[in-house]
């Protein structure tokens, strides 16, 4: 009797807080390869503490406006990547379709004397067509994607030479709206609405995901993550506006003086177009076919996905985007080249979206990529104008950006490898 009295009563462990029981799933996820934007973000911190460490003004508003403006291009086109590369495609024109598009706005706007709104819908349709006879020649005439957008790679070279003609540019008007976009600056009242109601529309995106997975009895990010998170974006939001405010004109005497304040208006479109792709792969249906046919083909086939359809719709959305970024391009540099698109332009929209965290094999990727990966390659660029200088800067430039893209690659291979053993 007495033993049993003395016997110990079981004691109950605690049960883990939900804080750490999400840190703990979240360990394990890195652990298994799904590393997500983490190495973009910590790559982008790290390399832009060494630049403003090495180079003075790299932090400063006037350069800040500076890389975001060249780094728009990128991104855009990065963002329409993200679909093809999610389903282990290829588009290796659409930079050169980007191009084609924006000759062909200059050319109806100038020598055709359309409107100037009339010349970018059709600018954007002939983007939007391009994309489909892609898609319909890899779904359905079964032609490998590396072949089809190869061939298009160089017709339109030639295609965008021939538009453009034997001037080398077409000089787009000054003043006009599509000057505007990458060479005129949202009202300071403006700029800092629109980071509160994206602030906004973040935490309640995030909040209303908590809510629902614990109401699906599902683990749910704790809210000290989510105010961790809101508050991040909010900050750097804050910082990036209250630089955006400071005049950047660098050009102010007895005779000229004007302000450079506030955001570019490219700014705006990179947010829309962010929030509205991110909406469409993360909360609709269609998105989630596509991350099916991305990972296995076969199987969304025979759960009834359409999947030559979403095949095609990932060439249209991607030469879609590749031509808005044409017409961004265009913005920036006020004229179109006769070798619009062409260079390193596709390469380093396809290094965004891969540093980013999209995968080169189908079935991982996120929007987030391609802005996390576009401003991975801007700065790069950027910084390296600054710190190396003399006739092979540009040299030593492309090959520091070539080994970021190979890492990010290899990275990627390894990764992909270690989760099928």
């Amino acid at each position: 009797m007495n033993a049993v009295l003395t016997e110990k009563a079981p004691q109950h462990q605690p049960a883990p807080s939900a804080l750490a029981e999400y840190l703990r799933e979240y360990v394990a996820r890195l652990r298994g390869g799904e590393l997500g934007s983490a190495p973009a973000v910590v790559g982008l911190i790290v390399i832009t503490a060494f630049f403003a460490i090495v180079h003075q003004g790299f932090l400063s508003a006037y350069n800040l406006e500076a890389l975001v403006i060249q780094a728009a291009p990128i991104i855009v086109m990065a963002m329409g990547l993200v679909f093809v590369l999610l389903l282990g495609e290829i588009d290796l024109s659409a930079g050169t379709t980007g191009g084609l598009c924006s000759a062909i706005m200059a050319v109806l706007l100038l020598r055709h004397g359309w409107l100037w709104w009339l010349a970018i819908l059709a600018a954007l349709a002939a983007g939007l067509a391009i994309g489909f006879v892609m898609g319909w020649l890899r779904s359905r005439a079964g032609i490998p994607s590396f072949v089809i957008t190869l061939a298009t790679f160089l017709a339109f070279q030639g295609a965008t030479l021939i538009l453009v003609g034997g001037q080398g540019s077409v000089i787009l008007p000054a003043g006009s709206p599509l000057i505007n976009l990458e060479n005129s600056f949202v009202p300071l009242w403006l700029g800092w609405t629109l980071l509160g109601v994206f602030v906004l529309g973040y935490a309640a995106v995030k909040l209303g995901d908590a809510q629902a997975r614990r109401r699906n009895g599902l683990t749910a990010t704790p809210v000290v993550v989510i105010v961790s998170k809101v508050l991040g974006v909010a900050v750097l939001g804050a910082a990036f506006t209250y630089e955006m405010g400071k005049n950047r004109n660098l050009i102010t005497n007895a005779f000229f003086s004007s302000k450079a304040q506030g955001e570019p208006w490219v700014v705006v479109l990179l947010m829309v177009l962010f929030v509205v792709w991110h909406f469409v792969l993360s909360r609709t249906r269609y998105g989630r076919h596509v991350y099916a046919v991305g990972g296995n083909e076969e199987a969304s086939r025979r759960g009834g996905v359409a999947v030559s359809r979403i095949r095609i719709s990932v060439f249209v959305i991607c030469s879609g985007m590749a031509a808005v970024s044409g017409l961004v391009a265009a913005s920036l540099l006020q004229s179109v080249q006769s070798n619009a698109g062409a260079g390193n332009t596709l390469l380093l929209a396809v290094g965004a979206a891969v540093i980013g965290g999209t995968s080169l094999f189908g079935g991982r990727g996120r929007m987030i990529d391609a802005v996390l990966g576009g401003l991975v390659v801007a700065v790069i660029i950027n910084g390296m104008s600054d710190l190396i200088q003399g006739s092979n800067s540009s040299g030593y430039e492309w090959v520091v950006t070539g080994a970021v893209l190979l890492l990010a690659a290899g990275f990627d291979a390894v990764v992909r490898r270690g989760k099928t053993l």
